[in-house]
């Protein structure tokens, strides 16, 4: 692991160095995923034993830190490919068992990873228009047909849509619409159509582009093997869907700092008490995010899917989003008008930091459950819309 978040430290400032002509653009940092592909991080979360680093949730955290503190963009992409990976490899034998897994996916799981230890990557194809990233309101269906699955439908902010290797796509089932199931689409199959709609305020360099689906995969390509496991992944794994976002944010929140103590220092403004009362305090917002994301990492890898465990998930990405937004914000107006400008590094900061409340699950939706959780009731059942 050490060798892992030293390349994240080595690689991140190459990242920064282009981040602004990437956001410029809009266009997607292939080199920046050049580097995290010859650095072996692809493989992070695979296990040791198929050729990975076998890195826990918090070791993830703690290289997502690191990468956003270079470019918060590709550390967001970099995310989805660790969130599948990550919840592949932590399914162990005795998960596998209580499941009923059969052996054949195991062996399919255990390819997958293997691809990604040895440079392949993986986006998510989660969110769909007027549903979002909930499981039980999606649109796209498939169907069982001779030789695996037809699935049809579209997806939005694909994440490194057209770039990706394989996606996983979440669709329910057209026999019986409860039934949510996984499947890890090959980026170059047919039917499978990338649509360039992706214009944001900010992480303008993730091409989060739609996604279009009338393809058919073979049978391996169900994750787990079973129909159904989405939504209890979900349940059992609530951290990849939600916490492995804080860290990235926690990244931003800490380059934004970065940012501002440079243009500072160069303006010969830090002896002013207002800007240095500004830093500090911005400083002090970080590292508490940053303790909150990494109290839940540690739980997460000591006790995962505990009641204690989820709520300190569930914290850290609240705390992560807001955190970001805020710092960044206070952070510009430190810094002062000119940093405003197109191509300063605090004006594209600022508007990546703002999209971390956005992210499922949205601030609101944290709160909402955090505050469920905090008078007695079920936190994943009371809310007023599904958490999934």
């Amino acid at each position: 692991m050490v060798n892992a978040l030293d390349s994240a430290r080595r690689i991140a400032p190459r990242m920064a160095a282009r981040a602004g002509d990437y956001d410029r653009a809009g266009d997607f940092p292939v080199e920046d995923f050049a580097d995290l592909r010859t650095a072996g991080l692809f493989g992070l979360m695979v296990p040791s034993a198929l050729g990975g680093v076998g890195a826990s949730f918090a070791d993830y955290t703690a290289v997502a830190y690191e990468l956003a503190r270079g470019n918060g963009a590709s550390a967001l992409v970099f995310n989805m490919h660790a969130s599948v990976t990550g919840a592949l490899g932590a399914v162990t034998e005795e998960l596998a068992d209580s499941l009923g897994l059969p052996d054949s996916a195991l062996a399919a799981r255990d390819g997958l990873l293997t691809d990604a230890a040895n440079g392949a990557w993986y986006g998510v194809a989660m969110s769909e228009r007027g549903a979002g990233s909930r499981l039980s309101q999606l649109a796209t269906t498939y169907e069982v047909v001779d030789g695996g699955y037809h699935i049809k439908g579209a997806k939005t902010f694909c994440s490194g849509a057209g770039h990706a290797d394989a996606y996983l796509v979440a669709a329910r089932s057209v026999g019986d619409q409860s039934v949510v199931s996984q499947f890890l689409v090959p980026a170059g199959s047919d039917g499978l159509q990338v649509e360039k709609t992706w214009d944001s305020l900010g992480m303008r360099a993730t091409s989060s582009h739609d996604l279009h689906l009338d393809v058919t995969v073979p049978a391996d390509r169900l994750l787990g093997g079973m129909e159904g496991l989405a939504l209890v992944v979900a349940q059992l794994m609530p951290h990849w869907l939600i916490a492995s976002y804080a860290a990235v944010y926690v990244g931003v929140a800490q380059a934004s700092i970065d940012a501002a103590v440079e243009h500072l220092k160069a303006r010969k403004l830090t002896h002013l008490p207002a800007v240095r009362a500004r830093v500090g305090r911005a400083d002090a917002a970080v590292a508490a995010a940053r303790l909150a994301v990494a109290e839940a990492g540690r739980r997460v890898d000591e006790e995962p899917g505990d009641p204690e465990t989820n709520r300190w998930v569930w914290r850290a990405k609240l705390l992560a989003g807001t955190t970001a937004a805020e710092v960044a914000a206070s952070m510009l107006e430190a810094a002062g008008t000119s940093a405003t400008r197109r191509g300063h590094p605090l004006e594209r900061l600022y508007r990546d930091a703002r999209c971390g409340s956005l992210h499922p699950a949205t601030s609101d939706v944290c709160a909402d459950w955090l505050g469920i959780a905090a008078l007695g009731g079920d936190p994943d059942h009371d809310g007023s819309a599904p958490r999934w």
